[in-house]
């Protein structure tokens, strides 16, 4: 039985890493199956969060605006994990977000994880959900969802108690499988894209402050989500998406 591992959950602005970003991270390392540290940060995704993120996570803005930006963070996360495995409720989701925040830094990222999902599902068939959520509620572990830290300590001691239950039936199970997302390393956004961002903001009389942030109006905030942009923080294909958008919206 796998006792030593590191348990991670992450909070993010939608569900595809191709697009959205992480907002917070919560992680603790468990040795002999008993928590003995914990990493835990808001990130600030260079953006704002949509109505349905803040109400989903209850996060805001104002928890954000002076969390560090992934990059900042990242050595001291992949510090923290080091060898150990990745442990989580649908531990694939978690782990594409930081694969793909590591591979655009030009570095590796490769992992073996146990996801207590998969192991829900091969066991608790009968359950009308297995979310962690309903599945906390069942084993009576107390938990505030969609919150990192509180999910990421709520899946070690879901793991816990599944392996109590049904490791001797089926030890295999709950052994680490490798973790595989293929993603490909994003430039960062363009001078000519800035440019291009600059000419398309005067020209639709949105607002581009000093410091790069490109502030949304209302009637475009129920379009693309956020309030604001941090174009500086956009990589090169999240500028050209983000660019095609406003195209589609407004003509050339």
């Amino acid at each position: 039985m796998i006792r030593n591992y590191v348990a991670l959950d992450l909070e993010t602005t939608g569900l595809n890493p191709k697009t959205d970003k992480i907002i917070e991270i919560g992680a603790i390392r468990v040795r002999e199956g008993a928590i003995a540290d914990s990493f835990s940060t808001f990130v600030n995704p260079g953006r704002g969060l949509a109505a349905k993120t803040k109400e989903l996570t209850g996060i805001t803005e104002e928890d954000l605006k002076d969390a560090p930006y992934i990059e900042e963070i990242l050595d001291d996360l992949i510090s923290f994990i080091g060898e150990d495995y990745l442990l989580g409720h649908n531990i694939l989701f978690d782990f594409s977000f930081l694969k793909k925040a590591v591979v655009n830094q030009k570095k590796t990222f490769d992992k073996e994880g146990i996801d207590t999902l998969r192991i829900a599902r091969r066991f608790l068939t009968d359950l009308e959900s297995r979310n962690l959520g309903f599945l906390c509620e069942h084993y009576g572990i107390e938990l505030e969802a969609h919150r990192a830290l509180n999910d990421a300590v709520a899946a070690h001691l879901l793991y816990e108690r599944l392996c109590q239950e049904f490791y001797e039936k089926e030890a295999d199970t709950f052994m680490p499988k490798k973790l595989i997302y293929q993603v490909k390393r994003e430039g960062p956004i363009t001078p000519r894209q800035k440019e291009h961002l600059g000419k398309l903001a005067d020209k639709y009389h949105m607002t581009l402050m000093a410091e790069g942030i490109l502030q949304l109006r209302d009637e475009d905030i129920e379009i693309f989500g956020e309030q604001y942009i941090d174009i500086n923080k956009l990589t090169k294909n999240e500028a050209s998406r983000f660019i095609d958008r406003l195209l589609a919206r407004y003509g050339r």
